[in-house]
């Protein structure tokens, strides 16, 4: 490679102040003579070629020159300047070579703006000649590079062409060039010939605008004092004031933290960030849903009926042989009303109001069947009222005070001759010796019974104003062939008081075809009155029937009533038949555990229930007081299927069909109530 020298520049006088360049260049002062281009660094003749990089990271580290022997020092990092206001921007005077007044000695150095040697760099790789003549002004620009501009009046050689690239590298060597004391010359800045092919041309003069702009230091450790004359006051370099920056978000600085930041915010990782954080959440309500799931009891298993729940019988509503006056009905206990005639309305009953009388006793002191029960003591009262016969009244007449009655016979005497003496008794001896209280416990049964055209003024029905209807009385007639004890009473044809007298039943319909009795009453002004009940076997079925006829006025009355009661029980007995409802075998319903299994429940033996034609009865099934296990064999038996009410209720019990398995693990999880 062609090596090429560069000019030398020549030293200032002796006794004035060198400035040395910030790239080892020095500007020449008129009429002194120039001497051999010495090293740039430390005099040496041949001195290596200067590396790039190290000269650029020379030129950014913040030392300044060190001065010659001798002279004035300068301040850390300033450039001398001719003029008294002229200050050289602090980066473009890393590049710059100090300027000589032509002739005349130097003042002292002015203070100059503090270097910054980024933009010496990037000022010196501005484009330009190498060789610019400077202009006749005492503060002529120095050419880039570290080319050494002569000052009017002196001699100049020949400039030789400079290379730009070697004239950046020169101006970064920040390295300064030594001198000795009381020397008249600095040492010119030297390169190698490979090097000097490298030189640039040096650049044109800065614009007043570049020479006095401010640098804003961007941080508190950028701020630098400014350099201050030699001997002058020392001015504390002005700080710059910034507010406070706001609060980072959490990922953003946690992106800071780690050297990251963070990535844009995007739809798409919005939606990921929120299946992150809920993805976690949504498995744990899952798993705390599954146990809850797997250790809540289980529900217990219900039974529910297929099979039609209503079964009626072929043909018509039957016709029963009714009288013609007065009011009657029939009915079948469990099952319903048979048929009916008459207007229901309330109308006197004669001793038909006994039977109110018995269930109250029996209610308040029950009485087991073939028990004689507690012994009641006869007073004055009821021995008094005994002789009342002769009046025609219906008395126990044999009874005297102090006798003892057990209650059996007491409602034997009731019941059979219809002693109303026996009647006020019984009334006294329940309440304690109140027959108005009783009478009102008669009412109270009444209403709760729902017999609405029924009132009761005393306990034997002698008084006209006791009234009621054939329906009511059916009503409390269902309600006492539940009794045993009582009906063990009322069916026998004659009684035989303690006495000895033997009394007859005015109810002829006992003892033939199953009739049970009840009670007769009969006065003047109600007539003739019956409330019967008999039984028969359907099947295997004793189904029971009770009937009321009222207000027979056609004498003998009491005859007359007991014949049109015998012709409606009879006929209401052949009216009673029995139909299978359901076979053996056949699917009547279903057992639900709860959690969606369902096992079909079959009957274990045929259904069979009494009614008669147009009759509709109904169906249930039940669990029979037992809970239905959670799991069972085929053939267990779970429950029961009833047909009707009361003692003419059919029940059958029904079985698995199949196994009932225990609920799975997986059943427990979807159970959702």
């Amino acid at each position: 490679m062609r090596s090429e020298a560069l000019p030398a520049a020549s030293a200032p006088a002796a006794g004035s102040d060198a400035a040395q360049a910030a790239g080892g260049a020095l500007k020449s002062a008129p009429g002194a003579a120039e001497p051999d281009a010495a090293p740039a660094t430390g005099g040496t003749a041949d001195e290596p070629g200067v590396d790039r990089k190290t000269a650029v990271f020379t030129a950014l580290k913040p030392e300044g020159e060190e001065p010659s022997a001798g002279s004035e020092a300068a301040p850390k990092g300033d450039v001398a300047e001719s003029g008294p206001e002229a200050k050289a921007d602090s980066r473009t005077a890393a590049v710059d070579a100090p300027k000589s007044t032509p002739g005349a000695a130097e003042p002292d150095a002015a203070p100059a703006a503090p270097v910054d040697r980024k933009t010496a760099v990037f000022k010196a790789l501005k484009p330009g000649g190498a060789g610019t003549p400077a202009g006749p002004e005492d503060d002529a620009a120095p050419a880039a590079g570290g080319a050494a501009k002569s000052v009017p009046g002196s001699a100049e050689p020949d400039a030789a062409p400079v290379d730009r690239k070697t004239a950046v590298l020169k101006a970064l060597d920040s390295r300064p060039a030594s001198k000795p004391a009381g020397s008249e010359a600095g040492a010119a800045a030297g390169v190698d010939q490979p090097t000097a092919m490298l030189k640039l041309p040096p650049q044109p003069a800065e614009l007043p605008a570049e020479r006095t702009s401010k640098f804003v230091p961007l941080r508190a450790d950028e701020v630098r004092a400014p350099a201050q004359p030699a001997g002058g006051p020392v001015v504390e370099a002005e700080r710059t004031r910034q507010q406070p920056m706001p609060p980072l978000p959490p990922l953003d600085l946690l992106a800071e933290l780690t050297n990251k930041p963070a990535p844009p915010e995007t739809p798409t990782r919005t939606v990921v960030r929120r299946v992150k954080i809920w993805t976690p959440l949504l498995v744990l309500a899952l798993i705390i849903f599954a146990v809850v799931q797997a250790v809540r009891p289980l529900p217990t298993p219900s039974l529910k009926l297929t099979a039609n729940s209503a079964y009626t019988f072929e043909g018509d509503k039957p016709a029963l042989p009714w009288p013609g006056e007065g009011q009657g009905f029939m009915a079948a206990t469990g099952l319903g009303t048979v048929d009916s005639f008459g207007e229901q309305k309330a109308v006197p009953i004669g001793s038909v109001a006994k039977a109110m009388t018995a269930y109250v006793v029996l209610q308040d002191k029950p009485l087991k069947p073939g028990a004689k029960g507690p012994s009641i003591t006869v007073d004055a009262k009821a021995e008094e009222d005994g002789g009342l016969d002769a009046q025609g009244e219906s008395t126990l007449n044999t009874v005297k005070e102090g006798d003892k009655l057990t209650q059996h016979d007491a409602l034997a005497a009731l019941m059979i001759p219809s002693a109303n003496n026996i009647a006020r008794l019984l009334a006294r001896w329940d309440t304690g010796g109140s027959e108005e209280e009783f009478v009102k416990k008669m009412n109270d049964t009444a209403e709760e019974l729902g017999m609405k055209n029924t009132k009761y003024t005393d306990p034997s029905g002698l008084d006209a104003t006791t009234v009621s209807s054939a329906e009511d009385q059916v009503k409390l007639g269902q309600e006492l062939v539940e009794i045993e004890a009582l009906m063990d009473i009322t069916k026998l044809p004659e009684w035989t008081d303690p006495s000895g007298k033997t009394w007859r039943n005015y109810n002829t319909l006992v003892p033939y075809d199953g009739a049970l009795g009840i009670k007769t009453g009969s006065t003047t002004k109600a007539g003739g009155n019956l409330l019967f009940a008999a039984h028969k076997m359907v099947g295997d079925t004793d189904q029971l029937i009770v009937g009321a006829i009222l207000g027979q006025h056609q004498a003998p009355i009491i005859d007359t009533v007991n014949a049109a009661s015998k012709e409606v029980m009879r006929a209401t007995q052949d009216e009673l038949d029995g139909a299978t409802i359901v076979k053996k075998g056949q699917v009547v319903g279903e057992v639900d555990n709860g959690l969606g299994t369902k096992v079909p429940l079959v009957a274990v033996e045929d259904v069979k229930a009494v009614g008669w034609s147009g009759l509709t009865v109904k169906l249930e099934l039940t669990d029979g007081a037992k809970s239905v296990p959670q799991s069972a064999a085929a053939g267990t038996h779970i429950g029961t299927l009833t047909v009707g009410e009361g003692k003419s209720q059919v029940e059958v019990a029904v079985a698995l069909q199949s196994d009932l398995a225990e609920a799975s693990f997986l059943d427990k999880l979807t159970r959702v109530g």
